[in-house]
């Protein structure tokens, strides 16, 4: 399935193309917009979440096709928890079922699930689904879909000062020691490399506290399409803006 070819992606003759020499290593995607969508449409607000589903299954497939090793993507936030509670509970069935249902094919075509944030507060039909899928996919090295539940960037670098603090504190580190190394190595993300490519669906411009220290260099891209609109020729549309780029890490331009 992963190889099937998706007639809207093809791109026509004399287009710019994806230069598959040049792949971001990861990618991140803040999925915005299901609930707008869903508005659209004249449905219930937990179809925009099931058609983003969608979305995300595409990019996936698109990404362990191409050659894209991380995709990183914002499925639930800790800010998330103020929605009401019908919705909170609709989108942790819809991640049971995703889980449940993926995991096969995903396991089939090599791709990891791993995740980040405090999954283990999110409730426990949720997390033990994600548990099992981590689990049946370790091994996996095609892609990595690395998924951010009950994360939020800020509460991610508190907790990582609190580790560095509470090991200095017991005089297990010398706290001039502390570099972006360190510091990193106290994330989430630690061993993950930082998104080369952050995609905001749905016309906003903010980055809505995901990976705020891993973000400093990354490339930005945003588009208005809704992110259950959203598909792998949107994605190539990023990946071809993102190499006409100059990534100069804060070095002078040549």
């Amino acid at each position: 399935m992963f190889n099937r070819k998706s007639r809207q992606n093809k791109r026509a003759i004399g287009e710019p193309q994806v230069d598959k020499d040049r792949l971001p290593m990861h990618v991140a995607i803040i999925m915005d917009g299901n609930g707008r969508w869903a508005k659209q449409h004249n449905l219930p607000k937990v179809m925009g979440h099931r058609a983003g589903a969608e979305s995300l299954r595409d990019l996936v497939r698109y990404c362990a096709e191409t050659g894209i090793p991380i995709l990183t993507a914002y499925a639930f936030s800790t800010e998330n928890w103020k929605r009401p509670q019908d919705e909170v509970s609709n989108l942790m069935g819809l991640l049971v079922e995703y889980l449940y249902k993926e995991v096969e094919e995903l396991n089939e075509n090599d791709v990891r699930i791993s995740s980040i944030g405090q999954v283990d507060a999110l409730p426990s039909e949720a997390y033990e689904a994600l548990m099992a899928a981590e689990e049946k996919t370790k091994d996996n090295k095609r892609l990595t879909l690395n998924l951010a539940l009950n994360y939020g960037g800020r509460l991610e670098i508190l907790e990582a000062v609190r580790k560095l603090a509470h090991d200095a504190a017991a005089g297990r580190l010398d706290p001039v020691s502390i570099d972006e190394a360190l510091f990193s190595s106290a994330l989430y993300t630690a061993g993950i490399p930082d998104p080369d490519l952050l995609i905001r669906p749905a016309g906003d411009f903010r980055v809505s506290n995901f990976l705020l220290w891993q973000i400093a260099y990354t490339e930005l891209w945003t588009t208005p399409v809704l992110w259950p609109d959203f598909r792998r020729a949107h994605l190539e549309e990023a990946i071809i803006e993102y190499q006409r780029r100059e990534r100069r890490f804060g070095g002078r331009h040549n």
